[in-house]
């Protein structure tokens, strides 16, 4: 028996309802969602999705939010790159101020 939904994989549950548009993008959401991801904390390709927006690692069980169907979005790497350089501004003053009373 030769393999029906090749070229349409999940989406073929749908068969020709929804269009064509619609049914390409959830498969190309789905086919994001169902792969394995890279661990921020162990860096294993290990997170698989427990929930929405619920990420669990397998190697060293961190839970984490993350998107719906990524673990991490735009918006959110946006965030972290802003709060990462406040932190290090912060390490630095505070450096800069311990360095002051020390003279």
């Amino acid at each position: 028996m030769s393999k029906r939904t090749k070229k349409v994989s999940s989406t073929g549950r749908f068969q020709a309802r929804y269009g064509v548009k619609s049914r390409s993008r959830i498969r190309n959401v789905e086919l994001q969602q169902k792969l394995k991801h890279i661990c921020p904390n162990c860096g294993h390709k290990k997170v698989t999705r427990k929930d929405t927006s619920i990420w669990q690692c397998k190697k060293c069980d961190i839970k984490f939010a993350g998107g719906a169907y990524i673990p991490s979005t735009e918006s959110g790497e946006h965030v972290d790159k802003i709060l990462g350089s406040e932190k290090i501004e912060t390490t630095e003053q505070i450096q800069e101020d311990d360095g002051s009373v020390n003279l």
